[in-house]
Protein backbone atom coordinates (compact mmCIF):
# COMPACT_ATOMS: atom_id res chain seq x y z
CA UNK A 1 0.00 0.00 0.00
CA UNK A 2 1.13 3.51 -0.74
CA UNK A 3 1.64 5.84 2.17
CA UNK A 4 -0.86 8.68 2.46
CA UNK A 5 0.64 12.18 2.19
CA UNK A 6 0.46 14.26 5.33
CA UNK A 7 -2.20 17.01 5.32
CA UNK A 8 0.45 19.63 6.19
CA UNK A 9 2.40 18.78 3.05
CA UNK A 10 -0.75 19.04 0.93
CA UNK A 11 -1.78 22.39 2.39
CA UNK A 12 1.53 24.13 1.74
CA UNK A 13 1.17 24.49 -2.08
CA UNK A 14 -2.41 25.64 -1.63
CA UNK A 15 -1.36 28.33 0.84
CA UNK A 16 1.56 29.38 -1.33
CA UNK A 17 -0.85 29.98 -4.21
CA UNK A 18 -3.67 31.49 -2.15
CA UNK A 19 -1.76 34.16 -0.20
CA UNK A 20 -0.33 36.01 -3.23
CA UNK A 21 -3.70 35.82 -5.00
CA UNK A 22 -5.42 37.44 -2.01
CA UNK A 23 -2.77 40.15 -1.76
CA UNK A 24 -3.12 41.00 -5.45
CA UNK A 25 -6.89 41.08 -5.10
CA UNK A 26 -6.73 43.48 -2.17
CA UNK A 27 -4.26 45.74 -3.96
CA UNK A 28 -6.65 46.00 -6.92
CA UNK A 29 -9.47 47.33 -4.73
CA UNK A 30 -7.48 50.29 -3.49
CA UNK A 31 -8.15 52.87 -6.20
CA UNK A 32 -11.41 54.28 -7.40
CA UNK A 33 -11.82 54.70 -11.13
CA UNK A 34 -13.77 57.29 -13.11
CA UNK A 35 -16.71 54.93 -13.63
CA UNK A 36 -17.10 54.46 -9.88
CA UNK A 37 -16.99 58.22 -9.30
CA UNK A 38 -19.59 58.76 -12.03
CA UNK A 39 -21.78 56.05 -10.54
CA UNK A 40 -21.60 57.61 -7.09
CA UNK A 41 -22.49 60.98 -8.60
CA UNK A 42 -25.53 59.47 -10.32
CA UNK A 43 -26.58 57.79 -7.08
CA UNK A 44 -26.42 61.09 -5.22
CA UNK A 45 -28.39 62.83 -7.96
CA UNK A 46 -31.06 60.14 -7.75
CA UNK A 47 -31.25 60.51 -3.98
CA UNK A 48 -31.62 64.27 -4.31
CA UNK A 49 -34.45 63.84 -6.82
CA UNK A 50 -36.14 61.34 -4.51
CA UNK A 51 -35.90 63.77 -1.60
CA UNK A 52 -37.35 66.56 -3.76
CA UNK A 53 -40.26 64.45 -5.05
CA UNK A 54 -40.93 62.49 -1.86
CA UNK A 55 -39.38 64.32 1.11
CA UNK A 56 -38.91 62.43 4.37
CA UNK A 57 -42.08 62.69 6.46
CA UNK A 58 -40.51 62.68 9.89
CA UNK A 59 -37.32 62.52 11.89
CA UNK A 60 -37.17 58.72 11.80
CA UNK A 61 -37.47 58.57 8.02
CA UNK A 62 -34.94 61.38 7.67
CA UNK A 63 -32.55 59.46 9.92
CA UNK A 64 -33.12 56.27 7.92
CA UNK A 65 -32.26 58.00 4.67
CA UNK A 66 -29.10 59.50 6.13
CA UNK A 67 -28.06 56.06 7.40
CA UNK A 68 -28.71 54.63 3.93
CA UNK A 69 -26.47 57.29 2.40
CA UNK A 70 -23.72 56.65 4.92
CA UNK A 71 -23.79 52.89 4.44
CA UNK A 72 -24.19 52.83 0.67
Amino acid sequence: MAAKPKPEIMMRPILLALVPALLIGLAGCEREGPAERAGRSLDRAGQNVRDAVDPPRGPVERLGRSVDRAVN
